[in-house]
């Protein structure tokens, strides 16, 4: 386990659970669903080794943070907010901040709406979307739905995932890594079967031993907090999706000005959402302060943990630059 300093702090009337480790010049980590601090935990050492003051977050909804009832609490608002009351409470001017996955849209976010306050930022495996100009929609077809799609309903995928927490966190942890063979079709991680839903799927990776990467301690880690916690604070996420397209109506064509840096594996799923590609080709138009792109071959979703050594590098290369 990481040696890190557990600590809580009030900030945008939650109480938020962090760790942190080491002096010197604050980053700030975002972790994705369904995680929490602990995705980080080797850039904590590596971070904080190379003389950066590190402070890991369990988000909104996760871990030992508090999880608000109300689906609104959970909008792109008060997870920025969050950050920003972070800040406040840690007695910090700025920070550079990073995220993955759902993290990555905050970290994005933060850089986009503070960037008084988030002097750079680092994105994983999702890159920085601008808003469109029309509301966000999900695939279906007859049989099967896009999990963010399945995902809306208070208490149906809760339901499921928490039946059996360690299967079903160790389902996703494997069907999107790079360990596995990217799954196609309405059987793929995207779409969910409508007539076996998420427990139906979970028997594809049950023999499957765990890739280098992830640990028994590990896996144990993570089933731990969300027996605890429960699933739907992370859930409550997805349930914004629209909702945050028309929050952000006021920042249409406005543009990430602070350094940054994105990260990904050519495994990520992420990567193979329709008009993906294109977005990350073009990411300078949106981020005009880009000053890295680093894809890394063989790698899933679990960008951080996935590959740790190479995006310790890519980090701290950059926060070197900055």
């Amino acid at each position: 386990m990481v040696a890190v300093q557990h600590r809580f702090v009030e900030t945008n009337g939650i109480r938020m659970h962090y760790v942190e480790k080491g002096a010197g010049p604050l980053i700030i980590l975002c972790h994705g669903f369904p995680e929490s601090w602990y995705s980080w935990r080797h850039q904590i050492e590596a971070l904080a080794a190379a003389g950066y003051r590190v402070v890991a977050p369990d988000m909104r909804g996760y871990g030992q943070t508090e999880a608000p009832e109300a689906i609104d609490q959970y909008s792109i608002f008060h997870l920025v907010g969050d950050m920003v009351g972070l800040l406040d409470a840690l007695g910090a001017e700025t920070a550079v901040i990073a995220g993955h996955d759902w993290g990555a849209p905050v970290a994005w976010h933060a850089a986009l709406l503070r960037p008084d306050r988030f002097r750079a930022v680092i994105g994983l495996s999702v890159p920085y979307r601008p808003r469109g100009p029309n509301r966000p929609v999900m695939p279906r077809t007859d049989s099967a739905v896009f999990y963010q799609l399945y995902f809306q309903e208070p208490g149906v995928a809760e339901a499921e995932l928490q039946a059996d927490v360690r299967a079903s966190i160790r389902d996703i942890l494997l069907r999107i890594s790079g360990d596995v063979p990217p799954a196609e079709g309405p059987e793929g991680f995207a779409m969910v079967p409508l007539a076996t839903g998420l427990r139906g799927r979970m028997a594809q990776f049950a023999s499957t031993p765990l890739p280098a990467w992830l640990s028994d301690t590990d896996l144990g880690f993570y089933v731990g907090e969300f027996e605890r916690a429960g699933f739907r604070g992370g859930l409550n996420w997805y349930r914004n999706i629209m909702r945050n397209w028309e929050l952000m109506a006021p920042f249409v064509g406005a543009k990430v000005s602070v350094p940054a840096l994105y990260v990904a594996g050519d495994r990520d799923l992420v990567l193979r959402f329709p008009g993906a590609q294109e977005l990350v080709g073009r990411l300078e138009q949106f981020v005009p302060s880009l000053r890295g792109k680093v894809v890394l071959p063989g790698c899933g979703h679990w960008t951080q943990q996935e590959r740790p050594a190479e995006v310790n590098q890519a980090m701290l290369d950059f926060l070197r630059g900055l």
